[in-house]
C-alpha cells in the first residue's frame, strides 16, 4: 500500500519537469550541431526594396558558421522562418572549422572564395519586426533556432543581431 505515494511524488516530478520544459522560449534552445546560425542582419540598410534591379534585398544577410572539428558541406540544409518561407542549399558548400556562409537574397554568384550563397530571390525572408529563424540539417532534425524582436534583440538598432561568436 507505499507505492501509491510513490506514484504520486514521481508523477509531480514529471508534471513539474514538463511545465518548466514547456515554459522554456524558442531561442532559449541549445542545440549541439556543428552548424549554428551566427547572426542576421534582418532589416536592409535604407528603404525597403525588393526590386531585382534596384533594391536592397542583397543587403539582408543570415551567417551561418561551422564550429565542429570537422569540415561541413551546407548541401541539403534548410533555413526557414516563422511562417514557412525557406531555402534548401542544394549545391554543395564546404565550411572548414571557424569558416562561415553569408546567405544573401537577391541575385549573384555563389562562392567558397567569398563565403557567399545567394537565395536567388529578391524578396526579403527576414520580417524588420519580429521573427524566428529555423536551421535543419538534411536528415530533417533542427541544427539551431533562434527568435528575435526589433524591440527586444536589437539593442543598438543597427538590424543586426548576433546569436553565437
Amino acid at each position: 500500500m507505499r507505492k501509491r505515494p510513490v506514484v504520486a511524488a514521481a508523477a509531480a516530478v514529471v508534471a513539474g519537469a514538463l511545465s518548466v520544459l514547456a515554459a522554456a522560449p524558442a531561442q532559449a534552445a541549445e542545440y549541439h550541431s556543428a552548424l549554428k546560425i551566427r547572426g542576421v542582419q534582418y532589416d536592409a540598410p535604407g528603404p525597403d526594396s525588393n526590386r531585382c534591379s534596384s533594391g536592397n534585398s542583397a543587403q539582408e544577410y543570415l551567417t551561418i558558421k561551422n564550429y565542429s572539428s570537422g569540415t561541413v558541406n551546407l548541401k541539403g540544409y534548410v533555413v526557414k522562418d516563422a511562417t514557412g518561407n525557406r531555402f534548401t542549399f542544394t549545391a554543395s558548400h564546404y565550411l572548414q572549422l571557424g569558416d562561415y556562409v553569408k546567405l544573401r537574397g537577391g541575385h549573384g554568384t555563389d562562392s567558397d572564395k567569398y563565403n557567399v550563397v545567394y537565395r536567388d530571390n529578391c524578396n526579403f525572408l527576414w520580417n524588420n519586426d519580429r521573427d524566428t529563424i529555423y536551421l535543419y540539417k538534411p536528415s530533417g532534425s533542427r541544427s539551431d533556432v533562434h527568435s528575435y524582436t526589433k524591440r527586444g534583440s536589437d539593442s543598438d538598432g543597427d538590424g543586426y543581431i548576433r546569436f553565437h561568436s
